[in-house]
């Protein structure tokens, strides 16, 4: 049976296009708003290697998303790697699940793009916010950017490519300024000033404060599997998926050194452990106010381009669902001119505007913690369970060293699954709960496994059309 994705969606992306979809979501507002969290989390400039461990993680996982999307380009990502790996089993749980957290983690994460947008702006507006977080007007100003982001993402995928591409070299200038603006003033002595004793076993900062540090980093470097998302509208995604992963990792891992590098030799340590808005000091430190504040438009702008990135991948996962009839039929339905999945855009924007109303740090731990245990985990399983079940599966890519990124990864997110706070735990095990109580509800009245037939097929076989083969 053929892998080519059902007519509806179109072939547009590049493998550029691909790669700027995936580092503009990637290095939104991220790094700006969590590096002096970093710095207090791990005790000091130590903080620099926290940034290249959760790099070896994502790169790990990377390689995960590299085989599994370039063998099974669909609309979804996980979504579609979860149903081929496991549905002759378990029939429409795991997709189910999958589907049932997306719609909450992903416009979470998105969520919290728009906190540190506003965040940013209360250095360009007064008001907007304070040292207690978001103010009133502020959050008002971020549920009206959302709004904004949806509206952008109703046009069709080649001009959202386009769009994305020119958002990706706005983010590449804003993040590219703020290190060289802090290279102009380097002290090297203070950037490499480590907390004596601060990487000794059993006491160390470091290492104590490394798995909180972990969550962290590996927030900030999700999005490298937002083309995989998009499989279903990749062209030639044997080979430009792999490549829009991989590539993606490592350029952000070196923005994302040398600005924490930056920012460490530049501003004293005490001053930024309580910076709100690090960037904008590092600018006006070297350039003055008015450059700061015209840069940090860019900031701003390079964050509307992460969110907006986001939700045009996350979007893509309900809709592969419902037309496998998994999920809501509504979630099934394109767009009649523009061919994109309106209820997909509608829902996540709406659940991104809720989480924007919370706290940076609570909306970072309840949605890495649901991403981990249902997609990261589950994605593991998967890698292993197709190798040894369908290895006739047509792999354009194949791991690296495999298992060995495969174990490293899975030691990296347990590991960093059980570094959250234990009600972001107890969150992400209720909601995983409530999610088979659904399924359980929807298979009784589907009669569908397990009180009926599995009604999942396999989608993906021998060669796959358009996989570059």
């Amino acid at each position: 049976m053929s892998s080519s994705p059902r007519p509806g969606l179109e072939r547009k992306i590049g493998p550029l296009q691909a790669t700027a979809i995936n580092m503009t979501q990637m290095c939104g507002i991220g790094p700006f708003v969590t590096i002096p969290a970093m710095v207090v989390t791990l005790g000091g400039p130590q903080a620099m290697f926290g940034w290249l461990i959760g790099a070896l993680i994502a790169l790990a996982d990377g390689l995960i998303w590299a085989e599994l999307g370039a063998a099974l380009p669909g609309a979804g990502g996980t979504y579609v790697y979860l149903r081929e790996a496991f549905g002759f089993r378990t029939g429409r749980l795991m997709p189910f699940l999958f589907a049932w957290s997306a719609v909450l983690f992903i416009p979470l994460i998105m969520s919290t793009g728009i906190i540190g947008l506003v965040q940013y702006l209360g250095y360009l507006i007064p008001g907007v916010a304070d040292d207690g977080g978001t103010t009133t007007l502020g959050k008002l100003i971020g549920l009206g950017v959302i709004a904004l982001i949806v509206l952008a993402l109703f046009r069709r995928i080649g001009e959202i490519g386009k769009l994305t591409t020119v958002l990706f070299a706005i983010m590449l200038f804003a993040a590219l300024s703020v290190i060289v603006a802090a290279f102009t003033h380097f002290d090297g002595a203070q950037a490499f000033a480590f907390t004596p004793g601060a990487f000794s076993f059993g006491g160390g900062a470091f290492w104590a404060g490394l798995g909180a540090g972990l969550i962290i980093a590996i927030y900030d470097y999700l999005g490298y599997n937002t083309s995989a998302y998009l499989g279903g509208e990749v062209r030639d995604p044997g080979r430009t998926l792999p490549r829009s992963i991989i590539f993606s990792i490592l350029g952000i891992m070196s923005l994302y050194f040398l600005l924490q590098l930056g920012v460490l030799g530049s501003i004293p340590l005490e001053e930024l452990k309580t910076a709100t808005s690090v960037a904008s000091t590092v600018l006006e430190q070297a350039w003055g106010t008015g450059t700061a504040k015209v840069i940090t438009v860019f900031i701003v702008i390079a964050a509307v381009g992460s969110v907006f990135a986001g939700l045009l991948g996350g979007s893509r996962v309900p809709f592969e669902a419902a037309r496998d009839k998994v999920f809501l039929p509504v979630f099934a339905k394109l767009h009649p001119k523009l061919n994109l999945p309106t209820a997909g855009v509608l829902t996540m924007g709406a659940i991104t505007a809720i989480g924007s109303l919370f706290t940076l740090t609570a909306v970072i731990n309840a949605a890495v913690t649901v991403l981990v245990l249902i997609q990261s985990l589950a994605q593991v399983a998967a890698i292993v369970v197709l190798r040894r079940r369908r290895p006739e599966l047509d792999r354009p890519y194949r791991q690296w060293l495999y298992p060995i990124p495969t174990i490293i990864a899975l030691l990296g997110w347990v590991y960093i699954y059980f570094s959250a706070t234990w009600l972001s735990i107890g969150l992400s095990v209720g909601w995983i709960a409530l999610g088979v109580a659904a399924f359980a509800a929807y298979a009784k009245a589907e009669r569908v496994w397990p009180f009926g037939p599995k009604g999942i097929q396999e989608s993906f076989a021998g060669a796959t059309e358009g996989n570059g083969k």
